[in-house]
């Protein structure tokens, strides 16, 4: 089967995301949404690795949501909440995306090649073999990592960009890694994160997922791979422990 193309200008997203349901349905495995503007919930709980579905425009809030195992490609920003509890697949935003970018995700990858908002990759979790992935070129706002339980977030600063220089970075996290390059001021930390300077070994490890980023979006790959990092990581597995009190 060759591509399929809807034109989803003015279309409700019910519909919109009902035609692309059937398609997947019927067997297609490549199809393109032009002129969205808006539409919610677009790919949300499609199945299938060999499924590509490609976004032209601004898709709405909550893209691949619930998704496990397709490709969303979107040529243009997106709304809040893409891979919102998606299971796995990948994600691919050529722009930049509102807040609480992978909210609750448990498997699978969203590459952001811009900027994200606030709390992003807010409640990530992992269980065994599977780790989301949240890589973003540019800069995050407050709270990214907020009540993080696992997973991992990159944030790159591409062209100078300060990765992250506001409050709340890992605030409430029991799990999982966030990586900034260079440091952040630690006044930017929530409760419960602590930095540490990333090893040439740990650089090592996540160099196979910075080209994939790189490879993706055509970036220069020389300042990313040469460039210092920290991690933020939990202080330890119950931050708000000294909250409560037992009699």
């Amino acid at each position: 089967m060759g591509e399929v193309r809807i034109n989803a200008k003015d279309m409700p997203y019910q519909a919109l995301n009902q035609r692309v349901r059937a398609l997947v349905a019927s067997g297609e495995k490549d199809i393109i949404l032009d002129n969205v503007l808006g539409q919610r919930f677009i790919g949300d709980g499609i199945r299938g690795e060999d499924v590509t579905i490609t976004v032209n425009g601004v898709p709405g809030g909550d893209l691949a949501m619930f998704m496990s195992g397709p490709t969303v490609i979107v040529n243009g920003n997106a709304d809040h909440a893409p891979g919102n509890t998606m299971d796995n697949g990948k994600v691919i935003i050529h722009g930049s995306a509102g807040d609480a970018v992978a909210h609750s995700m448990r498997g699978g990858r969203i590459y952001v090649r811009d900027n994200i908002g606030y709390r992003g990759g807010i409640n990530m979790k992992e269980y065994q073999e599977k780790r989301p992935i949240l890589v973003v070129g540019g800069a995050a706002r407050a709270f990214l990592g907020e009540y993080m339980a696992g997973g991992l977030v990159i944030v790159l600063g591409v062209d100078g960009v300060t990765p992250v220089s506001e409050r709340g970075v890992g605030s409430g996290m029991h799990g999982g890694e966030i990586i900034v390059r260079d440091r952040i001021d630690n006044t930017c930390l929530g409760g419960g994160a602590e930095q540490k300077k990333l090893t040439e070994d740990e650089k090592s490890a996540i160099r196979p997922i910075l080209e994939d980023f790189v490879r993706t979006f055509t970036i220069d790959p020389d300042p990313i791979f040469s460039a210092d990092y920290s991690k933020i990581v939990p202080a330890s597995r119950r931050p708000f422990a000294s909250k409560y009190t037992w009699e």
